[in-house]
């Protein structure tokens, strides 16, 4: 019996650039990556580049609300969703999810945490950033609300900390960051019941 092949229509010229743009900006941060480099890697017209993204800050905009897209809302959080049953074991699934992350061999960090490294804080690039950690916030805060936990929003900020030290202490080399967090994470839970 033969098999009939389906037919994916090929990406048009915005989104190709914006994959390119999400892989390059992802394992090498925005100021190492050019325009030209962009165009030849996404195959359009520098033309066709810029009517789509009239400067590179308008590409980065854009990489940054797939990433929340695809990485925070479809990887980190829908994954912790699945894996805990109790909005508690939500919660702690978060680190469940980045131990595997801290393992794959393309770990590069956290996007935001990069951006608004790299860029700074007054940059526009850097705001964006600051506003997609904010909502990560908001998720663990909505975590912590379904849980009955006291103060969500000061819980989160301190859950957040964890998040963010786990990436950078994986970024060191720890492959263990994860696990230990979720250590802490449990105290965290216990003293905001």
């Amino acid at each position: 019996m033969a098999t009939t092949a389906v037919s994916v229509p090929p990406a048009g010229p915005r989104e190709r650039v914006l994959q390119a743009a999400y892989e390059l900006f992802s394992a090498r941060g925005i100021r190492d990556v050019g325009v030209d480099e962009l165009i030849l890697r996404s195959g359009v017209a520098k033309a066709t580049f810029y009517r789509h993204f009239p400067s590179k800050n308008d590409l980065v905009l854009a990489f940054l609300q797939r990433r929340e897209e695809v990485w925070t809302q479809e990887v980190i959080m829908a994954s912790a969703a699945r894996r805990g049953s109790t909005p508690e074991e939500r919660l702690l699934a978060i680190f469940d999810v980045f131990g595997d992350w801290f393992r794959r061999r393309d770990f590069e960090g956290c996007t935001f945490i990069n951006v608004l490294l790299e860029m700074g804080p007054d940059h526009p690039l850097g705001r964006a950033s600051i506003d997609y950690l904010a909502r990560i916030r908001e998720y663990v805060s909505g975590f912590a609300e379904q849980a009955g936990l006291r103060d969500p929003e000061d819980f989160a900020r301190s859950w957040h900390i964890l998040m963010k030290g786990s990436i950078i202490s994986a970024a060191e080399g720890d492959l263990a960051a994860a696990a230990r967090a979720q250590v802490m994470a449990r105290l965290l839970i216990n003293q905001h019941r």
